[in-house]
Formats: C-alpha cells, sequence, structure tokens
C-alpha cells in the first residue's frame, strides 16, 4: 500500500457499514467516507427544478432533447448535507480515492461525486471486488481512471428510463387512469405475469386415467421385493398423459394418436388384468452423471433464495448486500459464473478438509456464462477472501437471514468445485395380455447414485414442487427380460390436467434474464416496482396480475407493441452494452429511439414510426379508453357477453345483451353503461373469474335477484348488493342481512322480516316509542336517545316491552370485550426471537411480536405469510421508528376584559384585517403551482 509521509487522503464509499469495514483496513492517513449511494439525479418533479431552468420547453423531463440530450442533474434534498461534508473534507485531503462498486451504477456516483465535489486535488477510481483487508490493500495500490464509457452507458440508461416514463405515462393517465405509470422494463415484466394469467384463463381441464400396478418378484435377493409400474401403452398405442391435450380446449391434440382413458375404460381394464400373467420385456441400464452448478450470479441466487428460503428478491439483495459491505461475500451484482485462481484453490482446499480427496476432481473446474447480452466481467458470488469460512464460524457473527444465505452462498461454490454425482439409471418395459386380448404394456424407472459428488454439499431446489431432487433414488429390484411377475394390486387412478404455474419472483427473474431483460443491478427493483405499483400482488410465492395490469398492458399491446416486445427490449440492453464496450455513442442511440434518426444505433422500427415522441402523441386520438378498460370473459347462457370493467374506483363486473339500448346509471356510478353490475372482491385473481364465481357475484354481490312481491303493498322485494354488502329493498325499505344469513339462500319469509326492521315493540307508560332494529354494533332496542345492546339476532323480532324496558332500564355498561385470539400464530422471529403472531385489527390483519406491528400489505394474506416476510416487515417497521405524533394545538389565551373606547376597538380592527390579507396574498405568491410529474 504506498503512504507518503504527512499525505492525506479520502475514500469515498456508499454505504456506512462499506465505509466501517474498509475503515479498518486502512492505515493512519486514510478517511473513509459514504456518499450514501447516488447523490445526483434527474429532477423527480417540477419543484426539483433549478429556478434558471423552470422556463425551458425540456424542464419537465430533465433532458434537453434538442441539445444532445443533456442531461440536467440535482443534488438530492436528502444527500446535501452529507455532499456539504464530503466537501469541506474534499479540501482538507491531499488525494481522494473513489472506491464505489464496479459496475455500471458505480462508475456514473464516481462520476457525479467528481462533477458535484470538483475537488482541486487528485482523483483515482479505486475497484475490488470483496471487501477484505488483501484486496483493499491492492485496489490501493492499482488504481484507475474512471470509465467513461461505462458512465455513458447509465446515463443513458437512465434517460431511456426517464423518456420511457415520461412520455408513455401521461397516456394511461388519460386512456386507464390517473397516476399510473409505464416504465420500459416494468411494463415488458408486467406483460409476462400477464399473459401467463391469459393462459390460465383460457384454460380447459381435461381428465384422463391410466393404472397404478404394484408388481412383486419371486426372489429379490438383496433389492426390494415389490415396486410400482404405471400403464404407458395399449395394444402398441401410447396412453394419453397431460401433454396430449390442448390447454384451450381440453381435447386430445390432432393427430396424437393416443388411448384416451376415462375413468369406466380405466377400471375395467384393470379388472381383466386381474390374476393375469406379468413379464418383463425390456431392461435398459445406463450410465447416470450429473455436473454441479456453477456458483452463482445474481439471477440464480434470487432464484434459489426465493425457493429455499422463501426469500423476496428485495430480501435476498439487502441481505447480501450487508454480507458484501462486512467482508463476507464477493460482489453481489454480476453475471459472471467466473472464479479467480486464488477461489478455486480456497474451494478445493476445504473440499479435502470437509469431504476428502476423492470429491475434488483432478482439474479444477471453469464454468462458461450463458447470460444473454451479459455485461461487465465480475467474479462470481463467492464467500469472501483466499481462505473461506465455513458457515460454523460465522454462525455467531450474523443474523438469521445473514447466516442462512451465507450458507446457501458457501455451498453452491463449494459444490461448483466438487466431483459430478455418479450412478446408473434403470428403465423396465413390462407386458400383460388381459382376459379380452388386450395388450397392455407397463413402464417404471429407477435411479441408483454411486458416488453422491457434489450432491454431499448442494442440490438445487425447482420451481416445481412435484419435482423429484436430484439426490433422490428410485430403487428396482434386478430384473431381467421375460422374468415373471405379480400383480399384488391394480388401481385405476384419475389425472386432470393443470394449467400453466403462475411466475414467482424466482421464476419471473429467470424468464427475464433468459429473454435478456434487465441486469443483475435491476431485478430486485423490477419485481417490487410492479408490485408497488399495483400491477402485480403476491399471494403466497405467486405472482398475480391486477385487471389494471390487463387494461394496461393491452393498451400498450394495442397501440404501441413495440414499446413491450421482448426482442426490442432485449436489443435495448444490447445497445447500451455496446456504448458501455465503446462500440456505439449514446447520443445516436437515443436520438433514433426518440426522435426516429435511421442514421443512428437505435431499433429502426422505432425509427420508421418517427420515434417515441411521435408515436405516443399521434396515436392517442386512436386509444379508445372505453374498450382499453374492458377485459372481455364470456358470454353467459342467457347470450349477455360478461366484462371486466377498470374504474375509478376499482374493477367491476358488467353484464348485457350485445345491442341492448343503456340501462339508466345511478348518481355516482361509472360509466355510462349498459348492463348489470358487480363488484369484484379485492384479491381474486383474474384466472377465478369462472362463470360459476361470476354468477355468484352477481347474485349476492352487485346484481339484484326479485324474491317475490309484498303481499301487503304489492311492491317487489329485491336482493341486492351494496356499498357495504348485501341487503333487501322494496320500494323505500331497505334492510341489511344478518351476520347469519347469505344472499344465496336468503328465503322470502326471512326477506320479509328483515323488510319489518325497525320493528315497533310498543310504547312505555310515558308515552315514548320503543324500536328494535340491526345496526353497525348488532341488534338493539332503542326509546329516544337510550339504546341497549340485545344478546342475538333473534332476539329483534321477539322482545317483548316488558323486557325491552326492563333492559332500557338498566344501568348502560360497558362491557369490556374478551381479546380474539389469534388468526395465526407463526413462531419464533428468525431476528429477535420473539413469537410472531397474526392478529385481526381495526384496519385489516397485521402481525406483530408484541411490540411492533405491521400491517399486511395489499395481496397479503394471513396463510400465505411466510415467517421469513413477516420477520422483514416488522424490521423494516422498527428501522422507520416511531411515527411521529401530532402536536396539540395551542390553547387560546383567556381573553382580557375589554376596556380600550369604541375608537380604538375599531382601530385595531382594520389593522388587524389589513395584516391578515396581506399575510394571504404574499401566502398565494409563495404557493409554487401543483404538477403531477410520471414515476419513471
Amino acid at each position: 500500500m504506498p503512504s507518503n509521509a504527512g499525505t492525506t487522503r479520502l475514500v469515498i464509499v456508499e454505504s456506512p457499514a462499506k465505509a466501517k469495514t474498509i475503515s479498518g483496513y486502512l492505515g493512519p492517513g486514510y478517511v473513509v467516507e459514504a456518499s450514501f449511494g447516488h447523490v445526483r439525479d434527474l429532477p423527480r418533479n417540477a419543484a426539483d427544478v433549478p429556478a434558471k431552468y423552470k422556463g425551458e420547453p425540456w424542464a419537465r423531463l430533465g433532458v434537453d432533447v434538442d441539445n444532445g440530450f443533456h442531461a440536467l442533474y440535482v443534488v438530492s434534498a436528502d444527500r446535501k448535507q452529507q455532499i456539504s461534508k464530503l466537501v469541506k473534507l474534499a479540501k482538507e485531503v491531499d488525494e481522494i480515492f473513489l472506491a464505489t462498486d464496479e459496475d455500471r451504477e458505480g462508475e456514473a456516483i464516481a462520476w457525479h461525486l467528481v462533477e458535484t465535489l470538483k475537488p482541486k486535488v487528485p482523483v483515482k477510481r479505486m475497484v475490488f471486488h470483496e471487501i477484505t483487508k488483501p484486496a483493499i490493500q491492492a485496489a490501493v495500490a492499482n488504481p484507475r481512471e474512471i470509465d467513461r464509457d461505462l458512465v455513458d452507458a447509465q446515463e443513458a440508461r437512465r434517460i431511456l428510463d426517464r423518456l420511457y416514463g415520461y412520455e408513455v405515462s401521461p397516456v394511461l393517465w388519460k386512456k386507464v387512469m390517473p397516476k399510473l405509470s409505464a416504465g420500459r422494463v416494468q411494463s415488458v415484466a408486467t406483460r409476462i405475469v400477464v399473459e401467463r394469467e391469459r393462459q390460465r384463463m383460457a384454460f380447459r381441464t381435461a381428465e384422463y386415467w391410466d393404472i397404478l400396478a404394484t408388481l412383486a418378484v419371486g426372489n429379490a435377493g438383496e433389492g426390494p421385493r415389490s415396486f410400482n409400474a404405471t400403464l404407458v401403452a395399449l395394444n402398441g398405442d401410447r396412453i394419453a398423459t397431460g401433454k396430449d391435450f390442448e390447454p384451450t380446449t381440453g381435447r386430445v391434440k390432432p393427430g396424437a394418436g393416443v388411448v384416451h382413458l376415462d375413468e369406466g375404460g380405466a377400471r375395467g381394464l384393470a379388472a381383466r388384468l386381474e390374476g393375469r400373467p406379468f413379464t418383463v420385456t425390456r431392461v435398459e441400464e445406463k450410465p447416470y452423471r450429473r455436473r454441479p452448478y456453477a456458483p452463482f450470479i445474481t439471477s440464480t441466487l434470487q432464484q434459489e433464495a426465493a425457493r429455499k428460503l422463501r426469500f423476496s428478491s428485495q430480501q435476498t439483495m439487502r441481505t447480501a448486500q450487508r454480507l458484501y459491505e462486512n467482508g463476507y461475500i464477493t460482489y453481489m451484482r454480476t453475471d459472471s459464473v467466473n472464479l479467480s485462481e486464488t477461489a478455486i484453490a480456497a474451494a478445493r482446499r476445504q473440499i479435502v478438509e470437509l469431504y476428502g480427496e476423492r470429491s475434488v476432481p483432478p482439474e479444477p473446474r471453469r464454468y462458461t456464462g450463458k447470460v444473454k447480452n451479459a455485461q461487465e466481467a465480475h467474479e462470481a458470488i463467492r464467500p469472501a477472501g483466499d481462505n473461506f469460512r465455513t458457515p460454523g464460524e460465522v454462525a455467531k457473527e450474523l443474523s438469521a437471514e445473514e447466516f442462512k444465505l451465507y450458507e446457501l452462498i458457501w455451498r453452491r461454490t463449494i459444490a461448483s468445485q466438487m466431483t459430478d454425482a455418479v450412478g446408473s439409471s434403470v428403465s423396465v418395459r413390462i407386458r400383460a395380455v388381459s382376459s379380452a386380448s388386450e395388450e397392455a404394456d407397463f413402464g417404471a424407472t429407477g435411479k441408483t447414485i454411486t458416488d453422491p459428488g457434489f450432491l454431499r454439499a448442494y442440490v438445487e431446489s425447482s420451481d416445481d414442487e412435484n419435482a423429484e431432487a436430484e439426490d433422490a433414488e428410485r430403487r428396482l429390484p434386478t430384473l431381467v427380460k421375460d422374468q415373471p411377475l405379480t400383480a399384488e394390486e391394480l388401481a385405476a387412478q384419475g389425472h386432470h390436467t393443470q394449467p400453466p404455474s403462475r411466475y414467482t419472483e424466482a421464476s419471473l427473474v429467470k424468464a427475464l434474464e433468459e429473454l435478456g431483460i434487465g441486469r443483475p443491478s435491476t431485478y430486485a427493483s423490477i419485481m417490487q416496482t410492479i408490485q408497488d405499483r399495483g400491477y402485480v400482488f403476491k399471494r403466497g410465492q405467486a405472482m398475480i396480475p391486477s385487471f389494471l395490469a390487463f387494461a394496461v398492458i393491452g393498451l400498450l399491446e394495442r397501440h404501441y407493441p413495440r414499446l413491450v416486445d421482448y426482442d426490442f427490449t432485449a436489443s435495448m440492453e444490447n445497445e447500451l452494452d455496446e456504448i458501455a464496450g465503446g462500440d456505439h455513442a449514446a447520443v445516436d442511440f437515443l436520438t433514433a429511439f426518440y426522435f426516429g434518426s435511421a442514421n443512428g444505433a437505435g431499433d429502426q422500427d422505432i425509427a420508421r414510426s418517427g420515434g417515441l415522441k411521435k408515436l405516443v402523441t399521434e396515436n392517442l386520438s386512436e386509444i379508445d379508453a372505453r374498450s382499453v378498460n374492458s377485459i372481455p370473459l364470456f358470454t353467459d347462457d342467457e347470450g349477455r357477453e360478461v366484462v371486466v370493467r377498470v374504474g375509478r374506483y376499482g374493477p367491476y363486473l358488467q353484464r348485457a345483451v350485445p345491442g341492448e339500448a343503456p340501462a339508466p346509471v345511478a348518481e355516482g356510478e361509472e360509466g355510462g353503461t349498459q348492463g348489470d353490475r358487480a363488484p369484484i372482491p379485492e384479491g381474486l385473481a383474474p384466472d377465478e373469474l369462472t362463470p360459476e364465481k361470476v354468477h355468484e357475484l352477481f347474485l349476492g354481490g352487485g346484481g339484484e335477484r326479485k324474491l317475490g312481491d309484498d303481499p301487503a303493498t304489492g311492491e317487489p322485494i329485491l336482493l341486492k348488493s351494496g356499498r357495504f354488502g348485501p341487503y333487501v329493498a322494496s320500494g323505500e325499505r331497505k334492510s341489511s342481512l344478518l351476520r347469519s344469513q347469505s344472499p344465496d339462500s336468503l328465503t322470502f319469509d326471512e326477506a320479509l322480516k328483515l323488510l319489518s326492521l325497525p320493528r315497533l315493540v310498543g310504547v312505555d307508560p310515558e308515552g315514548n316509542e320503543v324500536f328494535a332494529n340491526n345496526g353497525r354494533y348488532g341488534p338493539y332496542v332503542k326509546r329516544g336517545e337510550e339504546f341497549r345492546s340485545l344478546d342475538s339476532e333473534d332476539k329483534m323480532f321477539t322482545v317483548t316491552l316488558d323486557e325491552a324496558l326492563a333492559l332500557l332500564a338498566a344501568p348502560k355498561t360497558r362491557q369490556r370485550r374478551a381479546a380474539a385470539p389469534p388468526l395465526r400464530e407463526m413462531g419464533a422471529d428468525p431476528l429477535t426471537e420473539k413469537p410472531l403472531v397474526i392478529k385481526d385489527g381495526r384496519f385489516g390483519p397485521y402481525v406483530t411480536d408484541g411490540e411492533t406491528n405491521a400491517s399486511l400489505r395489499r395481496g397479503q394474506t394471513p396463510e400465505a405469510l411466510s415467517l421469513e416476510e413477516a420477520s422483514e416487515m416488522l424490521a423494516e417497521k422498527r428501522a422507520k421508528g416511531p411515527a411521529p405524533r401530532k402536536k396539540a394545538a395551542a390553547k387560546k389565551a383567556p381573553a382580557k376584559k375589554a376596556t380600550a373606547t369604541k375608537k380604538t376597538a375599531a382601530a385595531a380592527k382594520t389593522t388587524a384585517k389589513k395584516t391578515t390579507t396581506a399575510k394571504t396574498t404574499t401566502a398565494k405568491k409563495a404557493a409554487p403551482k401543483k404538477a403531477t410529474t410520471p414515476t419513471d
């Protein structure tokens, strides 16, 4: 490490945690300070724009598109104090080292620091992949210059996202709903989730059957005596399985050439095979070999942490950030599977120590990445240092979630340098001839692992929860051709085809990676953004699109298809990579995208259309807002088209006969549309709107059903649904259903009883009327302004005057309700070890450890919330601290007795009026205009 006597160096990193770790590795003469991430950005709204630029036509964008896409950067309000501190420190040192992360974001932060601090001393760029003493000392000894190509690529990405967000989002405001946002990657990620839900909505299940035979051998030897085999063919034709059915019709695919067994056919065949001889017709044995998985990159770490630990992408990256900053792992934003020579040596040494020399292959393993459009070549994510620390060695230093993630990374790294798992796989075919001379072929497979190799350290999980683990064995008896077998049991078993699984965060990251969309630094933010915007919500691990997402994606697909095209989005990522490599100019790329210049880099389809700016302005008049916000479902049995409308107050169902004259719309309802409506319960997935569910919602949740005519008035009695739930109405009379009643089963007589409320019980001796009724807090009796609760709903119809008067005569007591039992007990918090429970509160369910409470977010349910998610929510709530208390309004001092003359009082009144007017005028002048700004 260079050290000149009397020389002072300022080292700037992103975070305080990183600064603390690095400062421990540097000697005297080094001051390590944090920038707290990005220090400058494009203005977020009109208030952020400096006064001298407010009149510029491009100020709302923050980018001067007519002058080389010059970006207007402003120091973030929450960074100004820290910038002042860094400016002061920069004046007191002899040299500055910018030690931000070695990727595009880190390079850009380093450049912004130089532009903001304007230092008068030499500035050097210091880079490293892990925060260990040798790595930090090597970085100080070998600094470099700021890589302007990387800075240009990051700036181009930022400007690109701003242009996309600020030009496309207003289209959504005008045609769908205010305050929506569009994003270059978030919209594509949302489209992927919406397309999967469309597939699920169009899916039609199919039933198919086969036969499971339990077969026994005469002399089993050392192996198992019996095994299972499944019917695979009948008279030479293959038995239909799930893959043979069309997902949208549920019918066998044309030309499949398979036998589709139904329940009767399977049971009949099983009966005809009873007592018949079974014979082995073929035995094939092959060697089994499985190579270890490559070390983690950002996407695979997020995927495996989601599968094994149930971590969200944000939780994974937050935890990995802490491990990196404290020197436990290498940099966690990378798409390289490469390991350094020192890391390979460290892994091989540790494998010998823990698993023996036989577990290390003769030559080190080296991996080649398969990520489309991979960017900067960093190392893979691995334990830090030249000698890996085992999970047991760091257990006491880490939190519960940090330990789990570190162990995952350590195991994956170690396994990547171990020997293959080897064994053998066996495929057996067995035949039996039924009493009706049918040739039935059964198949069975087995797998035996003779040397688990890397599987001792790590087994990868699958997105398919029913998939067999890689280290699982299926042992079969030793079988030979023509060997006789006995059928101990023949069981017909039915199956149903399943719709494609919904995406999880893990599988969505994988899909984005395979498409070449997004980058290691953006996956977690993409997952969070599409949820924060209300486009996707989670149920357990599944990601479900909202109806709002359907409307937004439908609009973009119909009118701006290129903007949500997967190849186009990936090609933009490729263009940015070429800018980072110095092969393209950022200005040419941005010009082609925004203005449509076909002379530079950029997408030619966008260029031919005149660029983004022309695209979103010229097509605006062609977009029919009503059509965009209508999602067709099906036509019901009465010929009515059922659609979901995305309205200002949320989605709702509507049904109408095509061409039917519009029905009148009540005041306050949305859109002058026809047919009846039903609200859609929050949290209902689009694919759950089956005809049966829609009928149920119209029956008790928005439509109306006639129960009969009131015998006293002749007016119809209708079952309706309102804002506060189902109710019955007849003429001017209305009454909500009781808690014990269901709209589906409500009878005419029950409706009549409800309409009798409020019921006149009688008149007391003083002539006051006494009523029984149902209210917000349950049944009660009332006399004037006096109320007393009844102990059951039935009492409203049976309570006598004497009973009511006795209740009203008794003193009014406030009975303390017994605490409701928790909705769910979750176990100990991994971070604090306090017991966590989910309770039902005034504003909905919340999780608590007895001291801190956190409300469940939209889309979360008490049943599906994981312990890790609950722990994370409470940790975030604790980090925010208690909510600030509102200051009580100051009490006015008591007025003094007036002693002044009338003339003096009048003068004072005039002065006060002038002062008030002046204050009001000043306030109006000072108040800035409110601006609505899209999110980019």
